[in-house]
């Protein structure tokens, strides 16, 4: 064991003893490899050192290097399940592009449940899919949909017998555009107003597609035709209101609003997730169920003291309060200022770095 001064640390070079902030939070575990992040983050904080493995070491490295395998293990079956996702919905979808009918639901559903077997590794915040492209955004942002539609209806108190049909109808929702034109689905600039009239046929082609299939209920059949109806009967394609528009479809009007912000597209790139959620708050004025939002919302800023963010201006702090009033605008220690988000409204938290 060797202490180092924070301004020798090299990248590289792995810590043996836990890293804590002023207020004894953990900022970095034992066992952490240095990145050129992670020392922007230390002098952020302000610690002055940390303790590494010596050169001479032999057993610790060997049990270190258990321990990080054992986490990797750990990690691996959220991924693997993931991966298997998006290559059955990328076939799901070029079989239907092809003309193919009756989308494998017993394959789908085994397999999705197997990724939600994992999904205390999947955070609604922080999760990024591993090797994004943006030609795969559609099927990247159908399986995140399916899995905060699970986590949405589970939170809000649907019954058990739901879930799963709700990250099925997340899941499906946008299966339609499969059969959309590739010109229009992948156009990296803004569609013209024929185009976007297009665009909007997926939700009644997906409710064709699915309106045969035994194995799934009439909501999630019905989510892939109303995941753009709004409250105020301003959505589409049917312009329905209020309780017309099916549970399952309200949920996933949330999710779906979220990820694709939040998510790059060839047209726009992705959004902070906090401003994301305040403008989905004020979506909820009319346009969405505002319990669903609200729900949403306070689940996923369940912030703790000692989470460390990246606020808009780069600047990097630890949240020291929340206000459950304002739940996207916490209280963050910078450098020993506390920086109010509520009161500075110029500013916001572009992401969160570590939980």
């Amino acid at each position: 064991m060797v202490t180092v001064p924070v301004s020798q640390l090299k990248p590289g070079e792995r810590i043996i003893e836990n890293v804590l902030t002023k207020f004894n939070n953990i900022l970095f575990m034992k066992g952490k490899i240095v990145s050129e992040r992670d020392l922007d983050i230390l002098r952020a904080f302000l610690i002055p050192s940390v303790q590494i493995e010596s050169n001479d070491g032999e057993a610790e490295p060997a049990a270190q290097e258990a321990a990080s395998e054992e986490q990797a293990d750990n990690v691996l079956p959220f991924h693997e399940h993931y991966h298997k996702m998006l290559h059955l919905l990328r076939r799901v979808f070029n079989t239907a592009a092809s003309g193919g009918h009756n989308p494998p639901i017993l394959e789908i559903r085994t397999t999705l449940e197997a990724l939600i077997k994992n999904i205390d590794q999947y955070n609604v915040l922080t999760f990024n899919p591993r090797h994004f492209q943006l030609n795969d955004f559609i099927f990247h942002n159908s399986i995140m949909v399916g899995l905060t539609s699970y986590l949405l209806a589970k939170w809000h108190g649907l019954s058990s017998k739901d879930l799963m049909q709700v990250a099925l109808a997340g899941l499906l929702h946008d299966i339609g555009n499969a059969k959309v034109d590739p010109a229009i689905l992948f156009k990296p600039s803004k569609l013209t107003p024929e185009e976007a009239e297009d665009m909007k046929r997926h939700t009644i082609i997906g409710y064709n597609m699915l309106k045969p299939v035994p194995a799934i209920n009439e909501g999630v059949k019905l989510c892939a035709l109303q995941h753009h109806e709004r409250e105020d009967g301003s959505g589409y394609p049917l312009g329905i209101q209020g309780d017309k528009i099916h549970t399952y479809s309200k949920i996933v009007a949330v999710t779906d609003m979220f990820h694709a912000m939040t998510t790059d597209r060839f047209h726009k790139k992705a959004a902070s997730p906090y401003l994301v959620l305040e403008q989905l708050q004020k979506e909820s004025f009319g346009k969405m169920e505002p319990a669903i939002v609200q729900t949403f919302i306070s689940k996923v800023t369940a912030f703790h003291n000692g989470m460390l963010v990246r606020l808009s201006d780069n600047r990097i702090g630890e949240i020291v309060f929340s206000d459950r009033i304002h739940p996207t605008r916490p209280w963050v220690n910078v450098n020993g200022k506390i920086v109010n988000l509520t009161v500075d409204r110029h500013l916001h938290i572009q992401e969160v770095i570590q939980k």
